[in-house]
């Protein structure tokens, strides 16, 4: 009878044990979730010696970004945080970008304040890595891609721009380049396919955060925190640029807010996947579009604001009837709305480097927690 009753007062505790740590375990928030990206590298001890990795990681319509590692990648320092626009100094960043030929993989010796003279124009398979650096590029030019592709611009804090007079600038190739006046966006894409903006901290420039116009696709724009800014994120040149009919942009697990106004994004002709994003309110709108483009917004966090519960805008809709705005799994939090437009279901097509996992809109919150330009040791 003792063995008997010994026997039954351990599985009884056993139980015990068992119900209460399943009752610790789901009063605990589930703070290890990482989103299909951060995944792929961020659980990586030796990240800091194995820093190409992160070209494996992409997902979206910019596809793997594997162009830019491989045998003779250049690995380049930045040790100065002075500019000079016409004469770079070897160990600037803008030596980095415009005088050395190939593939380059920069990274940052330290923690740096990069006022830029005149912009910053970025070559193909160049790759800014900002990981273990507070790396601030603020208060002057900021960053142009110019018909390049194979482009990652990561780990980034970028604001106060400033608008930019026509001038002369070292340009990819060490080329002397002419460039029209520059508006002051952080990151603006003219004419470039298969870039990766990823983990990077905006707000407050003079005009948009990041532009993706005449023609740019294959575009991934994903982990920014995008904060205190009125025109967030324009993709498509102008009504009349009828060549963005090809754009394709992915813009996934994105924090939006506090304090953005409008464009998040906006859309012209082309095709947006905005999924898994958090929008902590807007004033006009979050997500809106003119000349017949198509969204699919999916598994997104929209928080309404006090006033303007409506997600969505519609500019310019004289034809809106030919334009497809879908929402798919969206939680709409505090009174927000979304008006679908449009019959046809439109999705991504995606290829097998592009694919990801879509998570539950519940997740929302956790998949963007370190969304920005993060402090990593």
């Amino acid at each position: 009878m003792a063995n008997h009753s010994s026997i039954r007062l351990f599985v009884m505790f056993s139980i015990i044990l068992a119900v209460q740590t399943m009752s610790s375990l789901a009063q605990k928030p589930a703070l290890s979730k990482l989103n299909a990206i951060d995944v792929c590298w961020r659980r990586n001890p030796k990240w800091k010696v194995q820093r190409q990795q992160m070209a494996r990681c992409s997902v979206g319509f910019a596809g793997k970004m594997t162009n830019n590692i491989g045998k003779g990648t250049i690995r380049y320092v930045v040790t100065d945080p002075s500019d000079d626009p016409l004469k770079p100094k070897p160990g600037t960043l803008r030596y980095g970008v415009s005088m050395l030929p190939g593939r380059v993989w920069i990274t940052f010796q330290k923690d740096m304040n990069i006022k830029l003279e005149r912009t910053l124009v970025v070559g193909s398979f160049t790759t800014i890595d900002g990981r273990g650096a507070s790396i601030h590029i603020s208060r002057g030019g900021c960053i142009l891609l110019y018909k390049v592709t194979d482009v990652i611009i990561h780990g980034l804090r970028i604001h106060h721009c400033r608008a930019q007079p026509a001038g002369s600038v070292m340009g990819p190739g060490a080329k002397l380049m002419q460039l029209s006046k520059m508006d002051g966006d952080a990151i603006r894409l003219l004419a470039s396919t298969k870039v990766w903006i990823d983990h990077n901290t905006l707000y407050k420039c003079e005009d948009g955060l990041i532009d993706v116009t005449l023609g740019s696709t294959n575009i991934t724009i994903s982990n920014n925190w995008f904060r205190e800014h009125d025109k967030v994120m324009l993709l498509g040149h102008d009504d009349d640029f009828k060549d963005d009919k090809n754009m394709k942009v992915t813009v996934v697990y994105n924090r939006f807010g506090p304090n953005c106004h409008q464009r998040m994004p906006r859309v012209r002709h082309g095709y947006a996947h905005v999924v898994n994003n958090l929008y902590l309110g807007w004033e006009l709108y979050a997500i809106g579009g003119s000349m017949n483009p198509s969204i699919k917004s999916e598994s997104n966090l929209f928080v309404a604001p006090s006033e303007n519960k409506e997600v969505t805008r519609k500019i310019n809709q004289e034809n809106g009837k030919e334009w497809n705005f879908k929402s798919v799994g969206d939680i709409l939090e505090n009174g927000a709305s979304f008006k679908d437009t449009g019959s046809g279901y439109v999705k991504p097509c995606y290829n097998s480097e592009q694919v990801f996992k879509v998570e539950n809109a519940i997740f929302v919150r956790q998949l963007t927690r370190s969304a920005g330009a993060l402090t990593l040791q």
